[in-house]
């Protein structure tokens, strides 16, 4: 799960950033305008916190971004700026959801965390896949009855492939949302070869379907046999 945290004030963006570490989040943070427009045209998110009072910028303009730009982001605004007509401006420029500053970060990530479930998971909180029981919140994957002992990676891995179902997604795209910007100062991908044999080998070893399917020059698809 990645998330792009586009907010001026250093000490809240850190505060999310360190809470949502804690619950195996990776975010990534934008101080202002200019570096959150170079970061939603170069990279993909499952969901962005966004304030609307920037020092270079206005928050509603990314949301206009966002939209020429066809992303498929969720977006939760977070700003001090609360009256009836911003919240009408930010739900009618595609804003899933508003929350006003000061809030708990128990909330905000309970609240990003069923907005993604809406998005990709028809809101359920458990993901089933033939013999595959992926539970979102405690991060267990259960295939056959049997617990499996998957690192972070290969959860975010799974639930990654499952939710582009039948979508080929490239090395890159993988290793975007597993690494975040950090993955074009690698030198290869060939992280996400060996996070995909683990995967495949341990699915395997509990009895799981061949689902996970090498698209030779492209990448990998998840799709049923």
């Amino acid at each position: 799960m990645k998330i792009l945290i586009i907010e001026d004030e250093q000490e809240i963006a850190q505060s999310i950033k360190n809470y949502f570490k804690t619950n195996g989040i990776h975010c990534e943070t934008a101080e202002n305008y200019a570096v959150a427009l170079i970061k939603i045209e170069n990279y993909d998110y499952d969901c962005i916190l966004l304030d609307l009072m920037l020092p270079d910028g206005d928050g509603f303009d990314i949301l206009r971004e966002l939209k020429n730009k066809n992303k498929s982001e969720g977006v939760i605004i977070i700003s001090a700026k609360e009256t009836l007509d911003t919240r009408i401006e930010g739900f009618n420029l595609g804003a899933d959801d508003f929350l006003t500053k000061p809030f708990h970060l128990s909330e905000l990530l309970v609240r990003m965390q069923a907005l993604i479930r809406r998005k990709n998971f028809q809101g359920n909180n458990s993901i089933i896949f033939n013999e595959i029981n992926v539970d979102i919140l405690s991060k267990t994957v259960i295939v056959n009855n049997q617990k499996l002992d998957l690192t972070k990676k290969e959860i975010d891995l799974l639930l990654f492939l499952i939710g582009n179902h039948n979508k080929v997604l490239s090395k890159g795209a993988i290793a975007e949302h597993l690494s975040g910007d950090m993955a074009d100062m690698l030198d290869n991908h060939d992280f996400i070869y060996a996070h995909i044999k683990n995967l495949k080998k341990k699915l395997h070893a509990a009895g799981s379907g061949d689902y996970i399917k090498t698209i030779y020059g492209l990448g990998y698809k998840w799709e049923n046999e």
